[in-house]
């Protein structure tokens, strides 16, 4: 009988079945009719339906609760909303907040991208990463740093400069720069919109044809029409992606806000949605429920322009990787050019961080600061001397750890089932894990407390239904990470390693797993980073019995005590930057080392 074209020398093809020979050895099993499920791909099938059941419960709890309420057909959620006296008033602030600062954004983030792209004012891996560091700070520690910066009378900043105004003959009791307003919150907002433009903009100009622009600048058309006409009109995809995101963060965006935004008395969804829930009694799930569906409904349709935007597209780039880009001289304008992206870098970061350490070293926040008294004792008293404190800090490191640990396993299994086998139904249980990535955060944590709070589960004030959202709201990004590690290795050795009679765990244990290490740390990096900072669904999940960093920054802004905040949040900074730059730099060794034995 002849060899069926394509088959593997060690199998002989029949009509209905195939039958392994001997491989290595070893008797390998008969397959009749149907594929036989491996144990490995069993268990990647079962994590994968449990990840997908908890990413999509919750959210579609909240969408029936929107129209059932005690097991009957009704919009009271939505009409609990509405009666809310300030509704209007709540939409137009969140919208302007959210619009203002993503136009901003857009408009900063992609000069940026421009700038270390497409131009000679790239400081290498300087302004590769500046605009992405703000990552690293928790937007929470970012705004409680501008409030010690520009608070009018006892911002530190302002103290400076009112310092130096007198010395001129110009007194100011106050100012000059006030961080509550609306210019205030706005600003504090683009600071952590920026990175998601640098961030898909950069791609996007990495992506398109660089010779587009030289034949513009040929034809005789200046730099700036260039920038305008063929530029950014070949990134529009990147830019629409990056406006998807920026309205995503935006709308559910809590720390910013409920810092700024209570000092200023600019109320917005994401502020009155966690009072709704964990301050007040009892809590308002009802009317929560109903503004959750605004948020969700501002990003839908911003995710429908987006899709529009993407069909609309009309031109087309064709380029080649041995192309590069002739970078634009920037003549005088270059060492220009690089202080605007050190600028950011420095207001963005620095000057917060600075911030932080003076007033926590102090003691307690003043204008008038003894340098020669600064030391480590208030510090260590207001962190690790509070009880409080110190529980909330174990717990999330804890369950950051072991959650970004689930969530990274599950994500790399789930990866390989998808990559070998790809029927509609593991399709499904894919997208469905990827699910809440389209939604706000706040919104899955309402859906939480909905599912999961109370009966059968009865998980409501445990550290599981933080574990339990922390995974569901970040799984989508580590999924990513995953499959594209996955994707670097070649169908081929999953095959040699079959033929040779390891099984699925084996192979994954033995040759996918040590190929995909660097993909996976720095996913796991990314998603440690983002449970630890998290505020939003701890502001909504978590209480006096679930301690986590997010709900005892909270506590410690309503009392008032401004140095202890500044310690924790400075915790918080250091715990994520030195966890994250270890799991990066661990990665990029394992990724070295992976290179020198594959050679």
């Amino acid at each position: 009988m002849q060899r069926s074209k394509g088959t593997p020398l060690t199998r002989v093809a029949f009509p209905r079945r195939m039958v392994p020979l001997p491989a290595s050895g070893r008797l390998g099993t008969f397959v009749i009719g149907r594929r036989r499920v491996s144990p490995f791909t069993a268990v990647g099938v079962a994590l994968g339906v449990l990840a997908a059941f908890l990413a999509v419960y919750p959210i579609a709890r909240v969408i029936v609760g929107l129209f059932v309420t005690d097991g009957r057909l009704s919009v009271a959620p939505l009409r609990d909303a509405y009666s809310i006296p300030d509704f209007w008033q709540l939409i137009g602030n969140t919208v302007a907040v959210v619009v203002a600062s993503s136009a901003l954004a857009l408009v900063m983030g992609s000069v940026l991208a421009w700038l270390n792209e497409r131009t000679d004012a790239r400081l290498g891996i300087v302004t590769d990463s500046l605009p992405m560091i703000p990552f690293l700070l928790p937007p929470i520690a970012g705004a409680v740093g501008w409030v010690l910066l520009l608070s009018p009378r006892a911002g530190l900043m302002n103290g400076v400069i009112r310092a130096a105004l007198d010395k001129v003959g110009v007194s100011l009791n106050e100012g000059p720069f006030n961080i509550f307003t609306w210019y205030g919150l706005i600003f504090v907002y683009l600071l952590y919109q920026v990175p998601y433009v640098f961030l898909m903009v950069s791609a996007g100009l990495r992506a398109s044809d660089p010779s587009l622009d030289e034949q513009s600048r040929v034809c005789g058309a200046s730099s700036w029409r260039t920038l305008w006409r063929v530029t950014f009109p070949a990134t529009r995809q990147s830019l629409g992606a990056a406006v998807l995101l920026m309205m995503w963060q935006g709308f559910s965006l809590f720390s910013v806000p409920v810092i700024i935004g209570t000092g200023a008395r600019i109320d917005v969804l994401s502020v009155r949605i966690v009072n709704l829930l964990s301050f007040s009694f009892p809590p308002r799930t009802g009317a929560a429920v109903g503004l959750s569906f605004v948020v969700v409904l501002f990003v839908g349709v911003t995710w429908l322009l987006q899709l529009r935007l993407l069909r609309s597209g009309r031109h087309a780039t064709i380029g080649g990787k041995g192309q590069r880009a002739v970078r634009l001289e920037l003549g005088r304008w270059k060492w220009p050019a690089r202080a605007l992206v050190l600028g950011y870098g420095a207001v963005a970061v620095v000057l917060p961080i600075v911030a932080l350490v003076v007033v926590a070293l102090n003691g307690y926040w003043t204008t008038n600061i003894n340098w020669g008294r600064l030391s480590f004792t208030a510090f260590r008293e207001s962190v690790f001397g509070d009880r409080l404190t110190l529980t909330s800090i174990k717990n999330s490191v804890s369950i950051s750890v072991l959650g970004a640990t689930i969530g990274m396993a599950v994500a790399a299994m789930v990866s390989l089932v998808v990559m070998r086998r790809r029927g509609r139904l593991v399709q499904a249980m894919d997208g469905a894990i990827k699910l809440p990535s389209v939604f706000p955060h706040l919104v899955i944590a309402v859906g939480f407390i909905l599912a999961f709070a109370g009966a059968p589960f009865k998980l409501g004030g445990t550290t599981v239904i933080l574990l339990l959202a922390y995974i569901s709201i970040y799984l989508p990004q580590g999924s990513v990470a995953a499959d594209s590690a996955v994707a670097q290795v070649g169908r081929e050795l999953s095959e040699a390693s079959h033929v040779s009679g390891a099984g699925g765990g084996r192979t994954f244990a033995r040759v996918f797993l040590p190929l995909i290490v660097p993909g996976v740390v720095a996913g796991w990096a990314f998603l440690f980073a983002h449970m630890a900072g998290d505020l939003t669904a701890s502001a909504v999940l978590a209480g006096t019995t679930n301690m986590v960093v997010g709900f005892r920054i909270l506590q410690v802004f309503d009392n008032g005590s401004y140095a202890q905040l500044a310690s924790l949040a400075l915790v918080l900074t250091a715990i994520t930057v030195v966890v994250v730059t270890l799991a990066l730099v661990l990665a990029q060794r394992r990724g070295r080392w992976r290179q020198r034995t594959t050679r």
